[in-house]
């Protein structure tokens, strides 16, 4: 990705910021969740139940977080694959 690229409109700059989106989310998500768990470890000398229960939500959590943003992601990607095909089609029609 050129400089060039953010001043003219003929290349989108989208795919490279999702990736680097979806790093940061993933950190974000991972981070809260590990905090989450410490608040259930302390809350288990409260009380064992709610502690396990917060334990596992947690856990859900984390791993729902990171397929969420992903699925998510590749949304996005998917638009912009799919404006470049739309693109190709478009300038194989004009040649002929």
């Amino acid at each position: 990705m050129n400089v060039s690229d953010l001043i003219q409109w003929d290349r989108f700059i989208t795919p490279a910021v999702v990736r680097i989106f979806y790093w940061m989310a993933v950190a974000l998500i991972v981070l809260t969740g590990l905090s989450f768990l410490i608040s259930a470890v302390a809350a288990m000398a409260i009380n064992a139940f709610a502690g396990i229960f917060m334990l596992l939500a947690s856990i859900i959590y984390i791993c729902a977080g990171v397929v969420f943003v992903r699925i998510v992601c590749e949304l996005i990607l998917v638009v912009f694959r799919i404006n470049d095909h739309l693109g190709a089609i478009r300038d194989q029609g004009e040649k002929f």
